[in-house]
């Protein structure tokens, strides 16, 4: 990977070290941040997350948990951002844009399903330890597994899609053990403009399914709206 023109000193080591192979385990994050910073936009949303923009391109970074950067998805989702991020994503019209939704109780992925190879926007219950409800007899407890306080999970999720374009959502079970079914319930009442954007939902294996496997299935849907 060529490394921008821009980039001298501790910034073009750090650049380097993103890329560097085997993967270095020296990798701190508020080197990766100060990187960021310089090649684009670096903002702290109100849930801790940290969002990085550029040419068009967003990725959103959870708080981390150790000074470096030490998961290897973490590293795969920087060097994927800062591949794609050197040119700017083609114009779309805005009818034409399509999101894809894939949630459950653990995290919601939101991707652009006309984009080949799309990276998601991974979103997750901020802060368990205080929003999720641990009481058995509570209507927010469902097969002995805890779930997160709606307000504190899908308002970010419907910040992210007030961005123009249709919406279809992946989620799995159904009830009140699907996540997607409480998320269009959350937004119909709250967000009553959004939820008619929606246009679909499925319950799918998301478990089972890779990204590229999600992203075809929801451009086969897609594709089948515009033929009926």
């Amino acid at each position: 990977m060529t490394s921008p023109a821009s980039l001298t000193g501790s910034q073009l080591r750090t650049y380097k070290t993103i890329f560097q192979h085997p993967a270095s385990h020296n990798l701190e994050w508020r080197h990766v941040r100060t990187l960021l910073a310089t090649l684009g936009e670096v903002t702290e949303e109100p849930n801790g997350n940290l969002k990085a923009t550029r040419n068009g391109h967003v990725l959103v970074l959870h708080p981390p948990r150790t000074k470096d950067v030490a998961e290897t998805d973490e590293l795969m989702a920087l060097r994927h951002f800062l591949e794609q991020s050197e040119s700017t994503p083609p114009e779309t019209n805005a009818s034409e844009t399509h999101w894809l939704v894939v949630i459950d109780h653990h995290e919601a992925r939101i991707f652009r399903s006309e984009m080949h190879g799309a990276i998601p926007q991974q979103i997750l219950p901020h802060e368990p330890d205080d929003f999720f409800r641990h009481a058995h007899n509570s209507r927010d407890f469902s097969r002995g597994q805890e779930k997160p306080d709606p307000n504190s999970f899908f308002e970010p999720v419907a910040r992210v899609l007030q961005a123009p374009g249709q919406i279809l959502i992946f989620g799995t079970g159904t009830g009140t053990s699907s996540e997607m079914e409480q998320f269009m319930a959350w937004v119909k009442l709250h967000h009553p403009a959004l939820a008619k954007r929606i246009i679909g939902w499925l319950v799918v294996d998301e478990h089972h399914l890779s990204p590229d496997q999600l992203l075809a299935k929801a451009r086969e849907f897609y594709a089948s709206t515009r033929m009926a």
